[in-house]
């Protein structure tokens, strides 16, 4: 069994990692929690389909340059350190999100400040792109080989914790404010706060030894001088980077952000949930969900970790559709019979040529107090609801019965679950998959492209898609399929090494 100089200390290892990557996963995520608000404080108006399409974009930047930022500093890891990259990834992050919450308005500043905005994100990307290898690598170079999916199942958990955390400081704020402020100045506080968040994680960092088994290598000598080509110079090498990347964190990462991303954006955005509601269903299920990271971790102990995670992509993969199906039928006011004295729905459609969607115009007479809204969804603007008349107006916000959010939060629970299955043992898969000299570089490009590049598109893709057919469920074709081809590419091609010693090269 290997043995690891820090084990006895593993838990003061867990709790300092943790706790950076869960501050730093929780400035990441407000960005995506606010994305309606930014859309109106960083866009252009005018269109509100496309601000928020934009909104979504900027904020998949931020995944786009993490294979980047997996680049720059795991070269750093393993050439310096794990400690001190770790300790630089946590600053630039804190920095970059404290100045989110200072850049002035689209109003104030015009086009500078989506500018300023996109560039902020760039620099999160990169710093989350050093982060979670550091922090897995970490905690695994000190854990015991029989125990070491149990021990990395904590850095798991951060991701989802740190987006539990946004979401109880966006409620708070906006429940000690009225929905005046809290859209006029409000929504700034979350993105300030994080910087006493980073200096306390920073703190507790400081207080960390490098790891021992990259220490001892540093004593030796044998340290990497050039990790990028040891990682994808070497042709077997790059291989198993290739197929980590198509057989396993691909698929996890389309299910991780279809369970929490996607089902807060179609909350919101699909079945025009209010806004406090939307996020407390997501914050019961990932509650609710989350010690299941802890468990699948601890069972790939025992039973291996490839098996898990390919069973949590093939159940995402059958159950999206239906379980979308339910929650969108909880807010289908035409299947309400005790509403349809309050509503009268009126659907037009008209194709082209080809058959496909020009215009659908659904008009919604609400009779209690004779308003009535007019929602148009067209191939090229997307869904922009209006007036009668045609003027743009804001979102309609919908409060569904307490059943139904039991009943929501239920199906959001169960695709959580999907993700703890896929994501719960991958941190452990990708250490023991390289050596030590080039693991930070290795595992961190594969981990970083499944969930940057596939995954953080996702809701964007989907955005998209779903504004080109004009069917809200056209957006969960990308995640199905991603995940059936990572399911199979993982089956079939990839393999799952039982590593005794993190020190083999």
């Amino acid at each position: 069994m290997q043995k690891t100089h820090g084990t006895k200390n593993i838990w003061q290892v867990i709790l300092a990692s943790s706790a950076g990557t869960l501050i730093e996963w929780y400035d990441f995520y407000i960005f995506g929690s606010l994305s309606l608000i930014i859309s109106e404080k960083f866009f252009p108006a005018s269109n509100p389909t496309l601000a928020y399409i934009a909104t979504l974009a900027t904020f998949a930047v931020g995944f786009i340059v993490r294979p980047f930022g997996a680049i720059v500093f795991g070269r750093l890891g393993d050439v310096v350190g794990r400690k001190y990259t770790f300790l630089l990834t946590l600053l630039l992050m804190g920095g970059s999100t404290f100045a989110i919450g200072l850049v002035p308005s689209y109003e104030s500043i015009g086009v500078i400040a989506p500018i300023v905005v996109l560039i902020l994100r760039l620099v999160q990307g990169l710093a989350l792109g050093g982060e979670y290898g550091g922090a897995a690598t970490y905690v695994a170079e000190h854990s015991p080989s029989d125990q070491r999916g149990y021990f990395t199942s904590f850095i798991q958990t951060t991701a989802t914790l740190g987006l539990f955390l946004s979401l109880g400081v966006i409620l708070t704020t906006r429940t000690l404010l009225n929905a005046e402020q809290f859209e006029d100045w409000g929504w700034r506080i979350p993105f300030l706060l994080s910087v006493l968040l980073v200096i306390m994680s920073y703190y507790i960092r400081t207080k960390l030894e490098e790891s021992p088994l990259f220490a001892q290598m540093k004593a030796e000598g044998k340290t990497s001088k050039n990790p990028l080509k040891e990682s994808f110079g070497k042709k077997e090498n790059l291989r198993i980077v290739l197929l980590a990347l198509f057989g396993a964190t691909m698929g996890q990462g389309v299910v991780w952000y279809t369970g929490q991303f996607y089902a807060l954006s179609f909350l919101q955005t699909t079945m025009h949930v209010e806004f406090v509601q939307s996020n407390v269903i997501i914050a019961m299920a990932l509650l609710a969900a989350t010690p299941f990271f802890i468990y699948f971790g601890r069972l790939s102990d025992r039973i291996g970790r490839k098996k898990i995670m390919m069973m949590g992509m093939l159940l995402a993969a059958l159950a999206y559709y239906p379980i979308y199906r339910v929650m969108d039928h909880t807010v289908d006011v035409s299947q309400k019979e005790e509403l349809m004295n309050k509503f009268h729905i009126e659907s037009h459609s008209s194709k082209n040529d080809k058959g496909q969607l020009v215009e659908k115009t659904t008009r919604i007479h609400l009779y209690s107090d004779s308003t009535e809204v007019r929602e148009t969804t067209t191939a090229k603007d997307g869904v922009v609801l209006a007036d009668v008349s045609g003027k743009p107006i804001k979102d309609i916000q919908v409060k569904v019965s307490m059943f139904n959010v039991f009943l929501l939060v239920l199906m959001v629970f169960i695709q959580v679950f999907f993700v703890t299955m896929a994501y719960a043992p991958i941190a452990a898969f990708l250490v023991e998959l390289f050596p030590t000299r080039i693991r930070y570089t290795s595992m961190s490009l594969p981990y970083h492209i499944g969930n940057g590049i596939f995954g953080g598109l996702m809701p964007t893709i989907a955005a998209i898609m779903v504004a080109q057919t004009g069917n809200h469920f056209a957006g969960l074709i990308y995640p199905i399929a991603i995940a059936v081809i990572c399911l199979i590419v993982g089956t079939f091609f990839l393999k799952e090494r039982k590593v005794e010693d993190l020190t083999h090269d």
